[in-house]
């Protein structure tokens, strides 16, 4: 019995573990790449994997990877559907404190800049996801850079 039970274990630990290590990459390039062209957006790709559209640039200044900023957002998946929401006042925090995808995307905007980012899931929550957000999601953000504290 105790063979039957280690066996059903490492059965169970191995499935589990080949579902953490799934690569996402290419899925989330290609969704990425059709909500692109699904909604005519003029993107841009970083380095890093992470697309961004500005439309508007900002005028005020330009935050580092390590400034607090305030954002007001809109986060929703590719199909439409939102999973958080800011007021309009916003939200502030420090942009080591947040996803990857955040913290490199809202550099790219001056203070009063608004576009959107499109966050792989290596950048957002990766293969494990949080809370609404399920592992390998991609993550669409609204952003409007309010200020730089």
């Amino acid at each position: 019995m105790k063979k039957i039970i280690l066996a059903f274990s490492l059965i169970f630990f191995f499935a589990c573990s080949d579902n953490d290590s799934e690569d996402f990459t290419q899925a989330n390039e290609d969704e990425i790449t059709q909500f692109i062209a699904d909604n005519n957006l003029n993107a841009q790709k970083s380095s890093s994997g992470l697309y961004y559209v500005i439309d508007n640039p900002g005028t005020g200044v330009q935050p580092t990877s390590s400034d607090n900023v305030t954002v007001a957002y809109k986060g929703y998946f590719t199909n439409g559907d939102v999973f958080d929401q800011s007021s309009a006042e916003g939200i502030s925090f420090g942009l080591q404190q947040v996803i990857q995808g955040w913290t490199e995307g809202i550099t790219y905007f001056k203070e009063g800049g608004s576009g959107i980012l499109l966050i792989p899931s290596r950048l957002g929550y990766g293969n494990r996801g949080r809370g609404n957000i399920p592992g390998g999601a991609v993550l669409i953000f609204d952003i409007n850079l309010i200020e730089v504290n």
